[in-house]
């Protein structure tokens, strides 16, 4: 699906590392759920008490000002026409939550957003991860609730998107930040808690895990041995909300270790053990009835399983996870901001569709590849790269067009392959 694309900001390529301390900064990262709502809730739907996983479903729906309602969800089941974009976030502030252990903040934040984009012909995908810490423009936002109208834009980090919505408006908020943000339209979202990373790593049964070293993190809990480890519950919480711990301590290396988690998720999830394993389908199937807030346009069965059917033969290979680009911003060494010229060949890319992979001599902090496969040459040169400037207060531009990258690497772009192996690295 062909969407325009919007000039982030430039600056450096660079980032240090954060100044909070304490376990409220380390908060919720709801990767592990990303293609998991994708690959398997809706068949798990489809094939185990479908009306009443359905309705817990439909009593959460939110409206993101997609549609607003059911109507605009697939009236059959079969897969989706074209590609999508659907947004994901983490709430660390959610009702349930146990506040003993992971604090309470005055008002939610959605310090997990990730951007989950279907190619039109479901032969590839992509994820991308924005650091909670970037500073962006914050649009005008209605609290539902209130009626009020937050019309001032500022900049500001992106994880107070949320707040600015309200409860009920929140989710609609953070999809119109990061549309102004990428320049590409957010058809569908998801919001997740604290209980659903327990519960989703609960009903699979665990997920694998590799450190390069033993990690014992005093601010979230983890206390995990030197090489592979199968975590769920509460120990995969904990995983994936070391920060300090993990390379420069900064929240992009938690965003390298979340995606070595995500890898081993979307591999367990695509595997005959997994998807055969009617016990597992019926245990994802009930997170999402019971701690998932999705929009009204997803928030229905038939979506939700022409969803799963559309990506259902996705390779390994051909899903990227990769960073939102970003360098240190100058008014602050513990803020970044976007980096133009890279994001907008992201943003081009992923507009035309166009295949891509993630720059392997970009500096990657928190983790190291263990691939034992060389990757793949580019079928062209990479390309070209300049030294940006940084200037977070300029908001992208509608108008400014990028034309995707040829076929290959996108020069300074962070991430890996679904189908790579990596281990975390300590700090």
């Amino acid at each position: 699906m062909a969407r325009s694309t919007r000039n982030p900001e430039p600056t450096l390529t660079r980032h240090a590392r954060g100044r909070r301390r304490g376990p409220v900064a380390a908060v919720l990262r709801g990767v592990a759920f990303t293609l998991a709502v994708v690959l398997v809730s809706g068949a798990a739907v489809a094939a185990y008490a479908a009306w009443e996983i359905g309705a817990g479903i439909a009593s959460n729906a939110v409206d993101i000002g997609q549609g607003g309602d059911t109507a605009d969800a697939p009236s059959g089941i079969g897969e989706l026409e074209g590609g999508f974009n659907m947004l994901v976030i983490g709430a660390d502030n959610s009702a349930n939550q146990n506040t003993s252990a992971y604090g309470k903040r005055d008002v939610t934040l959605n310090d997990v957003n990730m951007l989950v984009h279907v190619a039109a012909d479901h032969q590839s995908a992509v994820v991308v991860s924005f650091p909670r810490d970037m500073l962006v423009p914050i649009p005008e936002c209605t609290d539902p609730d209130t009626g009020e109208v937050h019309a001032e834009q500022y900049s500001a980090m992106i994880n107070t998107a949320f707040a600015k919505g309200g409860e009920k408006g929140g989710l609609g908020c953070a999809a119109k930040t990061i549309e102004e943000l990428t320049g590409l339209e957010v058809d569908y979202a998801a919001q997740f808690s604290f209980a659903s990373v327990i519960q989703l790593t609960n009903a699979l049964g665990g997920v694998e895990v590799c450190l390069a070293d033993p990690i014992k993190d005093r601010f979230s809990g983890l206390d995990l041995d030197e090489g592979v480890s199968t975590i769920q519950g509460e120990q995969a919480l904990q995983f994936l909300r070391t920060r300090k711990a993990v390379g420069d301590g900064s929240d992009l290396s938690r965003i390298a270790l979340q995606q070595t988690y995500m890898s081993s998720l979307v591999k367990k999830l695509k595997s005959d053990g997994t998807l055969g394993d009617v016990t597992k389908l019926y245990g994802i199937a009930k997170v999402a009835a019971e701690s998932l807030s999705l929009s009204s346009n997803l928030a229905n069965i038939n979506a939700m399983i022409s969803m799963a059917l559309t990506v259902r033969n996705l390779d390994l290979e051909n899903i990227q996870l990769v960073q939102y680009p970003v360098g240190e911003a100058p008014s602050d060494p513990n803020r970044v901001v976007p980096q133009k010229e890279t994001a907008d060949q992201l943003m081009a890319a992923i507009a035309a569709d166009a295949s891509f992979s993630s720059d392997p001599d970009a500096r990657r902090v928190g983790v190291e590849d263990t691939s034992t496969e060389e990757p793949a040459d580019p079928e062209t040169e990479t390309p070209p790269s300049t030294s940006p400037s940084a200037d977070p207060s300029t908001t992208p531009s509608a108008g400014a067009t990028t034309s995707p990258p040829a076929s290959g690497v996108i020069d300074g772009l962070v991430g890996q392959s679904a189908a790579q192996e990596s281990c975390v690295v300590k700090n």
